[in-house]
Parts: C-alpha cells; sequence; structure tokens
C-alpha cells in the first residue's frame, strides 16, 4: 500500500471530523428527533415484514406448482422417447415424407465399376 505523505494524511482526517460534527448536529434531539426516528424504523421493520411475507407466499406457490411441472416434464419426456423410438424403429423416413421433405436413404442404388486409367 502505498505511503500516504503528511497532507493527504491530515485532509483525510479533517473530512472524517467534518463528517463526525455533522453527524452529531443531526441526531434527533427532543420530542419530534425521537418520534422521527421511532417512525423510521417503525416502516423499516414494516418493510421487512411485508418483504419476508412476500417470500414465503411465493416459496409456498413454487412448491404448490412443483407437482404440475414434474408431470409436464415427464409427459414431455415421455414424448420425446416416444419419437426417438420411432426414429429407430424406421418411422422416420415416413415423417420426413409426411412434412413434404426428401428421405435421402430411399431408392435403389448401383455400385458402378471403375474406369480403368490410361
Amino acid at each position: 500500500m502505498p505511503q500516504m505523505n503528511r497532507d493527504q494524511r491530515n485532509a483525510a482526517w479533517q473530512a472524517a471530523h467534518q463528517w463526525r460534527t455533522r453527524a452529531a448536529q443531526t441526531q434527533p434531539s427532543g420530542l419530534m428527533g425521537s418520534l422521527k426516528l421511532l417512525l423510521t424504523w417503525l416502516a423499516f421493520g414494516a418493510l421487512m415484514v411485508v418483504g419476508v411475507v412476500l417470500g414465503l407466499v411465493f416459496l409456498l406457490i413454487g412448491w404448490a406448482m412443483m407437482p404440475f411441472v414434474r408431470h409436464k416434464m415427464k409427459k414431455r419426456m415421455e414424448q420425446m422417447r416416444a419419437d426417438q423410438a420411432q426414429d429407430i424403429g424406421g418411422g422416420y423416413a415416413h415423417t420426413q415424407r409426411r412434412s413434404g421433405y426428401q428421405d435421402a436413404l430411399e431408392g435403389s442404388y448401383e455400385v458402378k465399376q471403375e474406369a480403368p486409367h490410361r
């Protein structure tokens, strides 16, 4: 850490001292200051309670939705497995023809003889 010179330290000390004096001046004094402080803490506490309640509500909603999401994902996986089994079983070319695509593996093939080199 670089060494601070004396002027920089003094400036930092002066800023800290000014901040401390301003903080001491703004402390609540009398009944109105205490009332403001009490209302501020009550508002903060109320916001914390509302936040915790909302968090618990969303947590419970998430837990309640879990079985439905799991059921939906299970159905989706079953459909994917069925599609994969159909692809392996040879139904793939049929589904491609239905959707308008040509299947490159269909047709008859011949092996051509190589022409002799000259």
